[in-house]
């Protein structure tokens, strides 16, 4: 290895350290606090549906109208937080939703719930592919399955972490004359507001704005990702609506919808599922959180494995597989100690899957269009979450059989499976990163 290449890894490692640490913790604790606030409704309905007389129909009605608010502003966010710059629209989303999740303690039946519901998505829009957009003005694709699935591990981890909070603040009812269901409402929206207006002084828009990188450093990364840009991609320079209606956009949406309809279902439906079996708030919160534990390892893991091999298409195949199979599965768990290991694997293959999902995704779409195109696919997978969460609601109140009802999302993951396959046949590996 020449001279020059030991310098330039040497380069790359140093400031891919810098850029890591200084932006990854603040985003994924965002995250964090995004995804409690956006499913904290599955744990407060224990209380909150009897509370304001709200049924499984409207509850799930409620749990999916959340992805119509998304999906109608999702694109328009993104292209937003490109002309305007991230610090200063990331502030802007983190702080409206935080207003309206504490609001959610003011619901007094079911047409509130609904609105609320629906604000939240319109003001949730656009955050998590935003920030899929942010990482991609600043790591490598090279790089993006791991970085990508360290964001979102954020999801699990809040799965982790939430469940128990949640399950512990709703211990807190009549305090102060409040349901627990509300206090779990009000606590959980300030983190969103305060790091909303933190954002504001610590998220730099493009690396040529780094003051916390050298000169040097700043040019470097610059040129590297401008470099990587003009790499031949699927979807090249196209009008905004083109690209909405793109054949790789709208199979990458439906590949996505399986994932994304499982994840937002099994927040929204498990805290039920789990305390149907006898268990108390505090127990339903301590081994609801279990899944998602094991999710988070394995999720790192294997958005590792894909840098590192470089392939993207079977780490994104494989999880969405395994996935389908654990749904259908559920048919024959009889009770909560062989139920559980299969809501597991659930989740394990929903959150696997997307580090490569979106590395690969981004990998597809050119720089001019990335902005559009991510937040369609992202807003159309979300979609499902309209769909699946309402389905879950209907057919289980009108059938009793929670497997049953999850059908739906088995039927997705697996026609995204055979989908992402067929499509991306012959896909070339990108450049494995040596680690």
């Amino acid at each position: 290895m020449s001279i020059v290449a030991t310098d330039d890894k040497v380069v790359e490692a140093v400031v891919m350290r810098r850029v890591f640490w200084r932006l990854m913790p603040f985003l994924l604790a965002a995250y964090l606090i995004c995804y409690i606030d956006r499913v904290n409704v599955g744990f407060a309905s224990l209380q909150m549906n009897k509370a304001v007389g709200i049924d499984p129909k409207t509850y799930g009605l409620g749990a999916g109208i959340f992805f119509i608010g998304y999906f109608i502003l999702e694109v328009p966010s993104n292209l937003g937080l490109e002309r305007f710059g991230a610090s200063r629209w990331i502030a802007r989303i983190m702080v409206s939703w935080g207003v309206l999740s504490g609001a959610f303690a003011l619901v007094g039946g079911p047409t509130s719930f609904l609105v609320l519901r629906f604000l939240l998505g319109a003001a949730e829009a656009g955050f998590f592919p935003g920030v899929i957009l942010y990482l991609t003005y600043w790591f490598p694709s090279e790089q993006r399955a791991r970085i990508v699935g360290i964001f979102m591990v954020a999801i699990p981890v809040a799965g982790l972490t939430g469940s128990p909070i949640s399950g512990a603040i709703l211990g807190m009812d009549g305090t102060l004359g409040l349901g627990g269901w509300q206090w779990v409402f009000i606590l959980e929206a300030l983190p969103a507001v305060l790091m909303g207006l933190f954002s504001l002084v610590w998220l730099t828009d493009r690396p040529e704005h780094a003051q916390w990188l050298t000169p040097e450093q700043r040019t470097w990364l610059a040129n590297k990702l401008a470099t990587e840009r003009k790499r031949t991609t699927k979807v090249k320079q196209l009008s905004v609506w083109k690209v909405m209606t793109n054949k790789y956009v709208l199979i990458m949406g439906l590949v996505y919808s399986g994932a994304a309809g499982a994840s937002s279902a099994m927040a929204i439906w498990q805290p039920q599922v789990i305390k149907s079996f006898g268990l108390s708030n505090l127990q339903t919160g301590f081994l609801n959180a279990v899944p998602y534990a094991i999710s988070a390892v394995l999720m790192v893991l294997w958005g590792r494995a894909s840098d590192r091999s470089g392939e993207r298409v079977w780490h994104n195949a494989l999880p969405l597989g395994w996935m389908a199979l654990a749904l259908v599965a559920t048919f024959w768990a009889q009770s909560l100690w062989t139920l559980l290991p299969l809501l597991t694997l659930v989740l394990a293959g929903t959150y696997a899957s997307k580090g490569p999902f979106w590395a690969l995704s981004s990998e597809w779409l050119a720089a001019p269009v990335a902005a559009a195109g991510l937040a369609q696919i992202n807003a159309l997978g979300n979609l499902s979450g309209f769909f699946c969460n309402y389905l879950i609601g209907w057919i289980k109140d009108e059938t009793g059989s929670f497997p049953l009802a999850i059908m739906p999302i088995a039927a997705l993951a697996a026609a995204g499976t055979i989908a992402l396959l067929v499509t991306g046949r012959g896909q070339p590996r990108t450049v494995a990163v040596q680690q």
